[in-house]
């Protein structure tokens, strides 16, 4: 499938992705509980610096504000029959940035998981998950993305439905599971689980990996795991900004973009391509980011022990596949402070 994301990739050895939609979103005044994405309608200027201010920091990919644009999550604002419309307006108001950005910058639309259980044990169907998926994907795709990036997922189930929904409306994707309950998704997938997962679908995106999850280290982690089952798919790493601290009613990231800058630098040396950050990643920690994909050399495959000196120790023993940390088990006390 020829897109814009494929081309990109075929020109370069790693990408930078955006940082935070909800932390910088809240800094311009969001107040929790409140739908982001009604701010592609009523602060559309501010939709628009966030998505600049990933551009100006260097970003070559950026994700557009539709986290939530699916009827799931819109009816608890009575506005389920609005995911179309939302969705496509988020995209739209992204192409206008990419388009004055002077060079090539890539439109991902975000499409966040529905909030429901599938599968057994939940009441979300197949048919429908597929149904809220085709209907996000198609707003986002004519408002002008390049490409669907189904993002935060932790059931297989949900990752599947969005993969037939993309499917159903020819548009390439990317996909990210967060990996948060020692090594694993809520819902039990591994990194080699998921790999299998998408290497064995119909309709296989055009990179994975993940996103969010405990922290930088962790993810990393799981980074290897994709790795070291021997994808030649192009891997994404969109780790947080360090460790969430609550202070004065608000949730604040510990990471500096100087342990960021040294993130990224470590993800590309773990196999990632497409390097970004998540919860937490202001353009500050992406600019210092893009600096260091810049200017340091390539170097070999990190240990752990290399990657929690580096950046802190792992939130638990285990990756999930049934391996301990070793000597980079459990050691937040080492981990730079802002």
């Amino acid at each position: 499938m020829s897109n814009a994301l494929t081309k990109l990739l075929e020109t370069r050895d790693w990408l930078l992705a955006d940082g935070a939609t909800g932390t910088n979103l809240f800094n311009m005044g969001l107040m929790s509980g409140d739908a982001p994405e009604f701010w592609n309608e009523n602060e559309p200027d501010k939709i628009r610096a966030l998505y600049r201010g990933a551009v100006d920091a260097g970003s070559d990919l950026f994700l557009t504000n539709s986290f939530g644009a699916n009827a799931s999550r819109l009816k608890l604002h009575d506005a389920a029959h609005r995911a179309y419309e939302l969705s496509k307006l988020s995209a739209e108001l992204g192409r206008e940035v990419a388009d004055a950005a002077g060079r090539p910058v890539i439109v991902a639309g975000s499409v966040g998981p529905t909030g429901e259980i599938m599968g057994t044990a939940g009441t979300l169907a197949h048919e429908t998950a597929v149904q809220m998926f085709e209907e996000t994907g198609k707003g986002l795709i004519d408002g002008g993305a390049d490409v669907l990036w189904v993002e935060t997922i932790s059931a297989p189930e949900e990752f599947r439905a969005a993969a037939e929904a993309f499917g159903n409306i020819n548009a390439p994707w990317c996909g990210t599971m967060s990996f948060d309950t020692a090594g694993r998704t809520m819902m039990g997938v591994t990194s080699a689980s998921m790999v299998d997962l998408v290497e064995g679908l119909p309709n296989p995106p055009i990179a994975f990996g993940a996103n969010c999850g405990v922290g930088a280290s962790d993810l990393l982690r799981t980074v290897l795991g994709f790795a070291a089952q021997g994808t030649e798919r192009p891997i994404i790493a969109k780790g947080n900004a360090g460790i969430p601290k609550y202070h004065e009613g608000h949730i604040h990231y510990d990471g500096t973009p100087e342990l960021m800058a040294d993130y990224a630098v470590l993800a590309r040396d773990c196999g990632a391509r497409i390097i970004g950050g998540c919860c937490g990643t202001m353009p500050v920690h992406l600019k210092a980011m893009r600096e260091a994909l810049e200017t340091r050399p390539l170097g070999p495959r990190p240990t752990l022990d290399q990657i929690a000196g580096a950046l802190g120790g792992f939130s638990s023993d285990s990756d999930g596949l049934g391996e301990e940390a070793g000597a980079g088990r459990v050691r937040r006390s080492k981990r730079r402070r802002v």
